[in-house]
């Protein structure tokens, strides 16, 4: 991927997993960067490891806080060009046995019900919403949210992280048929498998289950930074097959 010198990208949930490794890959191509997390320490903490990379304190299920981090981001980088929405809680938020012992939705706790789909669909919209506005009005900028395979999204006991994610996803899908007359393009990523995260680090699960590198975010996002994908709009591009997609669109191009 070419040099991104210039651009200037908002990661949520950037202080570790996929986050962390986009806000790196892309800082390394010479983007400047805003990487958000829940405690305002640990994203300077982890910003400061990372040349060109602000660390930003923001709760995406709270709109004031939403607010907050978006000014402090436009502030500290003046302007965005990309955001990419992130930031998500995972299943063993409601159950650390997902993997092997799948639980009924039934059994869902609500207070973890209510705080997966608060941060993983309700906080893509509630940052989508304050950074795009900013975004029609500069004339230009782009929105990737971040999602999971659509198998996720209805495996049994995945309740509330399937329902949560294909929420997204269709909220990703609605923003781009809202967006397509605009100068806004918006497009999804997902990995394309389980990923090395906090949300399988020491996990139970069944032998022989691959797990991806949280690297694997990395060629795609810089890509979809790049001026070569500056008209590529409502994709849904998977990151371990990104190589060969990108061929076959080069190709067809």
């Amino acid at each position: 991927m070419g040099r991104l010198d210039g651009v200037r990208v908002l990661v949520t949930g950037g202080t570790s997993g996929i986050g962390l490794a986009m806000a790196q890959a892309l800082a390394e191509a010479g983007a400047r960067v805003a990487l958000t997390g829940r405690s305002a320490d640990r994203a300077a903490a982890v910003a400061a490891r990372i040349p060109r990379v602000i660390g930003i304190g923001m709760d995406v299920r709270d709109e004031a806080a939403v607010e907050r981090g978006v000014e402090e981001a436009f502030g500290g980088l003046g302007g965005l060009d990309l955001l990419v929405n992130n930031a998500g809680l995972g299943m063993r938020t409601v159950n650390p046995a997902f993997a092997v012992r799948p639980q009924g939705f039934w059994q869902v706790p609500v207070e973890g019900f209510r705080a997966v789909v608060d941060t993983n669909l309700t906080g893509y919209f509630l940052v989508a919403r304050s950074v795009v506005p900013r975004l029609l009005e500069a004339g230009a900028g782009r929105v990737v949210n971040i999602s999971m395979n659509h198998g996720t999204m209805n495996r049994r006991g995945f309740v509330p992280y399937g329902p949560s994610r294909a929420g997204s996803e269709a909220l990703s899908r609605i923003m781009a048929a809202d967006l397509a007359d605009s100068p806004v393009r918006v497009n999804l990523l997902l990995p394309g498998g389980a990923t090395q995260t906090g949300m399988v680090d020491g996990l139970e699960r069944p032998a022989g289950m691959p797990v991806l590198p949280a690297s694997v975010m990395a060629d795609p996002i810089r890509w979809l930074a790049s001026p070569e994908a500056a008209d590529v709009h409502d994709e849904r591009i998977v990151a371990n097959g990104f190589d060969a997609w990108l061929a076959a669109r080069r190709a067809a191009g």
